[in-house]
């Protein structure tokens, strides 16, 4: 009887190891994703953060006005899919959002940071200008 080698023991493990890492790898990618764990949404606001109430959401935040409301259709928004749009001001002038593929929201004020919903986006804008004003946003094109 022929007996293995060192080597060859290490080999089959090896190879044994990277089939089962790989098999793993497949099996991940293609499970449905489960939603991520985050902060617990605003009540009014739903893991999308779509879910608005009809008289919307009117808070003070650090001495700041947030208010958010839900604009049907209108803003540039349409043909995403979506029946409204939320809407956020700060202090009356309005916060730009913009939602991603992860269904994660980022602000013009905070663009490289994600925010589970429309709420939480706009706190962390006020925490951001740290006192300082919204300047107007005016759409391409608009008349300045």
């Amino acid at each position: 009887m022929k007996k293995i080698t060192r080597r060859q023991a290490l080999g089959t493990a090896a190879g044994a190891a990277t089939a089962l890492g790989l098999t793993a790898l497949v099996m991940w990618d293609s499970a449905e994703p489960s939603p991520a764990p985050g902060p617990k949404a605003h009540p009014g606001v739903d893991a999308s953060g779509l879910s608005i109430p009809a008289k919307g959401i009117d808070e003070v935040f650090e001495g700041r006005r947030i208010q958010i409301s839900l604009a049907k259709g209108g803003g540039g928004h349409e043909g995403h899919g979506l029946p409204a749009w939320p809407t956020i001001k700060i202090d009356g002038n309005e916060l730009h959002i913009m939602r991603n593929a992860d269904g994660t929201w980022v602000s013009v004020v905070n663009h490289y940071e994600t925010f589970p919903d429309p709420l939480a986006a706009a706190r962390a804008a006020v925490r951001t200008l740290q006192g300082g004003h919204l300047a107007p946003f005016a759409p391409e094109g608009a008349a300045q």
